[in-house]
């Protein structure tokens, strides 16, 4: 019982947080241009602050960790090659094919997955969560782009490179951790002032993002093909952290590391998988559908992932 509660208090208040944004839409307290602004300002501003200041301040050399990123990035690989060669196999319908890809391996990383290692692990968890996350946000990116324009290439052979290269160099998230790694590595200092201003407005960030999500749920957006939604959400949710733990394990990746790496990839489809769907003309409403489910499941899923942990000691 001490570990069922131990582990519900991890967890629970991340989605409590999500609750509350729902609540107060509910109540038309948040409205659409509030959460699109909100959305605006955590992805361009406070996220990119809060992943340089965590991963600027770290010891580089105590907390990078070759055989994670590796592995990690390999499961992301595998989760597109498993997804995007089942929507083959299955001969779905480009639009679909790229949606159901996409949404099958590409998680909340930054709004989500650092909320579960910050509230798990402490500020030690959130470091490593946010090092890990600079080098497999391009990864990400990289794949999801592919997902969505490999399907219709024959199609649209002119949309492809131009927003491949918007998504990938222009990311606002790979910018900052670029920045941050770089500060961390030649070990440069922050002007204290520097330092407390963005301990202040960092701090705003997650809860922030939490109640974005919150507040754009809404059960009406599932309306894509629920077959391939729950089979999109299962591999997401349960798939890909089973293969994370197999693969990093067999890297030697062990302790905090390993649990950051199967929490990174348990996470639930990012909410930018529905615009990128939509930007890309792939299937929106499927995209929007696998956001919303997996981010609802993903509340038993990351409690039954912890109660594992903590079982096993990590």
């Amino acid at each position: 019982m001490p570990l069922f509660t131990d582990t519900v208090l991890i967890v629970l208040p991340i989605f409590m947080v999500i609750a509350l944004g729902y609540l107060l839409r509910r109540l038309r307290l948040l409205d659409e241009a509030f959460l699109f602004q909100t959305n605006r300002l955590v992805y361009l501003i406070f996220l990119p602050l809060l992943l340089f200041y965590k991963i600027s301040q770290a010891d580089f050399f105590s907390y990078f960790n070759g055989p994670l990123v590796v592995g990690s990035s390999l499961v992301i690989v595998v989760g597109f090659l498993i997804s995007y060669s089942y929507g083959g196999l299955r001969s779905y319908p480009p639009a679909i094919r790229g949606s159901f890809s996409q949404g099958a391996f590409r998680g909340n990383l930054a709004y989500v997955g650092l909320s579960i290692c910050l509230n798990a692990y402490g500020d030690d968890g959130l470091t490593r969560a946010g090092i890990l996350m600079g080098f497999l946000v391009p990864v990400l990116n990289l794949f999801a782009v592919l997902a969505l324009v490999l399907p219709t290439r024959n199609h649209e052979r002119q949309s492809g490179p131009p927003r491949w290269l918007n998504q990938v160099l222009l990311n606002p998230l790979i910018i900052a951790s670029f920045i941050g790694l770089l500060w961390s590595y030649f070990n440069l200092p922050l002007p204290l002032v520097v330092e407390r201003g963005l301990q202040i407005t960092t701090g705003i960030t997650l809860p922030l993002a939490l109640i974005a999500i919150g507040g754009s749920f809404s059960l009406t957006r599932l309306r894509g093909d629920i077959r391939c939604t729950i089979l999109a959400s299962a591999i997401k949710l349960l798939l890909l952290p089973l293969i994370a733990a197999l693969l990093l394990h067999a890297m030697g990746v062990r302790g905090t590391d390993l649990a950051i790496g199967i929490l990174l990839a348990a996470t639930p489809a990012a909410t930018a998988n529905y615009i990128m769907a939509h930007q890309l003309k792939s299937d929106a409403e499927l995209a929007g559908s696998i956001v919303m489910l997996s981010t609802l499941f993903s509340a038993f899923s990351y409690t039954l992932i912890l109660i594992i942990f903590r079982s096993f000691g990590l």
